[in-house]
């Protein structure tokens, strides 16, 4: 069986809900990726951010990404997965959320991000194709 752990990236960073939309979008461009997970004061992951989140929902809307708080754009119900959950059940909870990034968890600690590139290479083509389909419509 696959793991979350063995398919995710290692090493994802969080944006701080008091860290602003700019804050964001610099450590994005830092660090090369389209989504940085949410965490709260506590290090809990709150939601995640993506690129389009900044574009959509800051800039599109004439916020002023230097003021807007990152942490306005977490969602109702963080979406994570565990490092040790299959993935087969990481490909389920993007399905079930039609998300394409989700923060990895050991405990309550973020070790990681699974993307759709991650999965697509680990999983049979008919799988992926599924889940590519899910999150189209």
């Amino acid at each position: 069986m696959t793991t979350a752990r063995e398919i995710m990236t290692a090493g994802a960073e969080c944006v701080n809900t008091d860290q602003t939309a700019a804050d964001a979008a610099r450590k994005m461009t830092d660090l090369g990726v389209g989504a940085l997970p949410i965490c709260g004061p506590d290090e809990k992951i709150k939601g995640v951010i993506t690129d389009r989140d900044l574009v959509v929902k800051v800039v599109g809307k004439g916020r002023d990404a230097g003021t807007f708080p990152a942490g306005d754009l977490n969602q109702a119900e963080a979406i994570t997965a565990g490092a040790d959950d299959s993935a087969e059940e990481v490909l389920a909870t993007m399905k079930d959320h039609q998300v394409r990034r989700v923060p990895v968890i050991d405990g309550q600690r973020l070790v990681g991000m699974v993307s759709l590139g991650d999965v697509a290479k680990a999983l049979p083509h008919h799988e992926v194709g599924d889940l590519v389909d899910t999150l189209s419509t």
